[in-house]
């Protein structure tokens, strides 16, 4: 089976986010007012195979704890779709 594993990843609400820093305090350059946080992170597109969705996930999680986040500085979350 084929499946789409869509990715957000962030770094921990307690961090500082300098680039989120950087984008709320030039808001006011573009008139926009009422901006109060911005938090930066990114976010992976992944297609992959599995035998079923419990194994695609397993497959996924694995990937963000070893790979694709920074446990100590990051969260991930992630949606799964067959195709």
């Amino acid at each position: 089976m084929n499946f789409i594993a869509e990715i957000d990843i962030m770094p921990h609400k307690e961090l500082l986010d300098p680039q989120g820093k950087a984008v709320v305090n030039n808001m006011k350059h573009l008139d926009l007012s009422g901006i109060q946080d911005v938090r930066i992170g990114r976010h992976v597109y992944m297609a992959l195979e599995a035998n079923s969705e419990a194994e695609a996930r397993e497959k996924v999680d694995i990937a963000c704890k070893k790979l694709l986040a920074n446990l100590i500085m990051e969260t991930y979350s992630f949606s799964l779709k067959s195709v």
